[in-house]
């Protein structure tokens, strides 16, 4: 409660109230002046603590303010008006703000003038009341106001909300035509509502426009610009209007500015230009804040460029900037992710003194640690977690499970699984599914089973992931009837299969011969809408290749032909090895010459499967010519294709040349393996025999 002296002015009590801060305190205030004996308020001060009123946690003070000045009858100018309206327009509010301008003249004692009217039309536009604003732009006429450049600007803005675009464009030429110039919040408005729908065409059409119509425009049309630019990918278009702003004499960079570029060029993975940005900002002593700091990090981090974002982080720490929890996190990760254990740690410390842990941070670093192969660390992240009474959230279950299976500690992530049930934790379906995975692997399938029964008792529903990993094991364990039993009764269960499903299913099938089997599948596959993909051609023609079924794999290689499908480099491989093996090296080496016309390069697979066909049929000279190939196309022969070679030779009986090659082999830095020597073991020996016999 204010003592206030006997004889109160309005020039003390605004005073008064421009030094309280807390605006609650200073209505507080006004309304002690108010019962003030022998006192009324000011103009003045009611429009300083009207306009303090506009948060739309404290509007609703606005309606007893106004109230206020009704009583005391005190004449006010239009722009205590004009802020209330606003207030009512910002806050979406429009019938308020109606109310106060048809009761202008009774309440404050002023009529409305043009800027009256704009905040009106403007409050029926923030409220998305498009249609109310035309009419009431209508209603202009009747009262004999002349709208100025303002209306206009608003109008543009109806039009741009209602993606008039054209209507828009329009309005901009006829206010050229009839003197009255657009200025830079005109075209700001029009760049905005074309970058926001995705127009980035006519948004720098409209930009370029600026210039030739004498217009400048300001940094704010460059950020949208820059911003809408990278939002699409558009990386080179985003590079030439950041250019221009640099080079623009009146518009400067600022940190929205630096803000959008880092962001974006992080989003587009060149981070030295990004690096390169934030140096620029720092050397114009441009101030850094978290966002923009966060952006780089996060996304050098995300490149394994840790060093770097330690140096930024760094850079932001000196300046004064101080971290949040998303930026430690972003830190965390980084190091983490380069297994800069140590590093880890220590910020985890930081962390703990700022109070920037968060479920998120544990996250981060128990994942990070199982990754580092750090389990007992992870686990002890853990336990601490539960000290700190930091709550496990979903994401916490599925990383602690994936880490501890992946790490060999399948029966204590069940352990933990069955404590968390019981608990009623916060689990998912990632959670269940590391789980089930993982069980599979290890062939426990009726354990499998079972946490997939609980997954559904707790409320979550499998999903095509989950499934295919119980399908993957029942092949695994050749149990095909079950597999099929179980992708049976998937789609009523469960979900529906998806291509993996199928995939899977087909892999199984063809391994064991059963390719009538296998094309059922093929054709449900397609009549359930499903595009065989290059998974699926390859496991068919693989399994017909190894059932030596060599023309039905041919065919259907045909069939994908014709249907336009490109093979992939592991597709031919898989086809020109069927062909190898079947002792048809021409066929294959007639797929190898086609898979330049294709735009496929052949790997180092691709040569070391045809050398070996060759050898295979003792055609040492095309062999050689393979070979020659391989050291054409710039790839490096590997321990493979020197045994191809060294086995190839030894067949012919050419082993002084097979020997020759295990001196390259050395002299390359290639290291023999025991089969290396075995081959060359096994051709001395055979050799050694061939020649006692003859001489026998």
């Amino acid at each position: 409660m204010v003592d206030f002296p006997k004889s109160l002015s309005p020039k003390r009590v605004l005073k008064l109230l421009q030094a309280e801060k807390n605006t609650h305190s200073a209505l507080a205030l006004l309304d002690s002046a108010t019962r003030h004996p022998n006192y009324t308020h000011s103009p003045d001060v009611f429009h300083h603590i009207l306009r303090r009123l506009i948060h739309p946690n404290l509007v609703v003070h606005v309606a007893r303010v106004v109230e206020l000045i009704r009583t005391q009858k005190c004449h006010c100018p239009e722009d205590v008006a004009l802020t209330v309206i606003k207030a009512y327009a910002k806050n979406s509010m429009p019938d308020k703000a109606l109310q106060v301008f048809q009761q202008m003249r009774e309440i404050f004692g002023c009529d409305p003038g043009i800027r009256s009217y704009n905040s009106l039309l403007n409050a029926f536009i923030e409220s998305n009341q498009w249609d109310r604003a035309e009419q009431f732009f209508a209603y202009f006429e009747t009262v004999g106001l002349s709208p100025n450049l303002q209306t206009y600007n608003t109008l543009i803005k109806i039009s741009c909300k209602k993606k008039q675009f054209e209507k828009a464009r329009g309005l901009l030429d006829w206010m050229w035509e009839k003197g009255l110039e657009p200025d830079v919040m005109s075209y700001g408005t029009l760049i905005n509502a074309f970058v926001k729908n995705g127009k980035l065409g006519d948004a720098l059409e409209v930009f370029d426009e600026m210039p030739e119509r004498g217009v400048s425009p300001d940094v704010m049309c460059y950020n949208i610009l820059i911003d809408g630019f990278f939002r699409k990918g558009e990386y080179v278009e985003a590079r030439e209007v950041w250019e221009r702003l640099v080079m623009d004499s009146e518009a400067y960079p600022n940190v929205v500015s630096y803000n959008v570029m880092i962001s974006g060029l992080c989003k587009c993975g060149r981070f030295g230009e990004s690096l390169e940005i934030w140096d620029r900002m720092k050397r114009n002593e441009r101030g850094c804040d978290l966002f923009t700091c966060s952006s780089l990090i996060h996304g050098l981090c995300k490149a394994g460029n840790v060093d770097e974002a330690e140096r930024v982080y760094k850079d932001m720490v000196e300046k004064g900037v101080v971290p949040d929890v998303v930026m430690y996190n972003a830190m965390l990760d980084g190091f983490c992710r380069a297994g800069k254990i140590g590093q880890c740690f220590e910020l985890w410390e930081v962390m703990e003194k700022g109070g920037c842990r968060n479920v998120v941070s544990y996250n981060i670093l128990i994942k990070g640690l199982f990754e580092n192969k750090k389990a007992e660390e992870a686990m002890s992240v853990w336990e601490l977690m539960h000290e700190k009474a930091c709550v496990a959230d979903s994401t916490t279950y599925g990383v602690l499970f994936h880490g501890l299976c992946k790490n060999g500690y399948l029966n204590k992530a069940l352990w933990i699984l069955k404590e968390a049930e019981n608990a009623r934790a916060d689990l998912d379906v990632f959670a269940y599914s590391s789980l089930i995975n993982w069980l599979c692997k290890e062939g426990r399938l009726a354990e499998a089973a079972r946490i997939l029964d609980q997954m559904v008792k707790c409320g979550y529903k499998p999903n095509s992931h989950v499934c295919n990993s119980l399908i993957y094991g029942f092949i695994q364990a050749t149990r095909l009837e079950d597999a099929i039993c179980f992708f049976r009764g998937m789609s009523t269960k469960y979900c529906s299969p998806n291509v993996v499903s199928y995939n899977t299913l087909i892999n199984g099938l063809c391994k064991v011969g059963r390719f009538s089997d296998a094309y059922v599948f093929v054709r449900e596959m397609l009549e359930t809408g499903w595009t065989l993909d290059v998974i699926t051609y390859s496991l068919l023609i693989d399994g017909l290749c190894q059932g030596r079924k060599i023309d039905m794999a041919l065919n259907l290689w045909n069939q994908a032909l014709d249907k336009g499908f490109e093979p992939d480099v592991t597709m031919y491989n898989i086809m020109i090895h069927g062909l190898c093996s079947a002792g048809k090296a021409e066929g294959a080496l007639q797929l190898y010459f086609q898979m330049g016309c294709r735009n496929c390069v052949p790997n180092l697979v691709t040569h070391n499967t045809l050398m070996e066909g060759f050898y295979k049929i003792r055609d040492c000279g095309k062999a050689s010519e393979i070979w020659a190939r391989i050291l054409k196309d710039g790839l490096q022969p590997d321990i493979i294709s020197y045994n191809i070679t060294l086995k190839g030779l030894c067949s012919c009986s050419r082993i002084s040349d097979a020997v020759g090659y295990l001196e390259k082999a050395l002299h390359h830095g290639v290291l023999p393996t025991h089969i290396t020597w075995h081959i060359l073991v096994k051709a001395v020996v055979n050799n050694g025999a061939t020649m006692q016999s003859s001489w026998g």
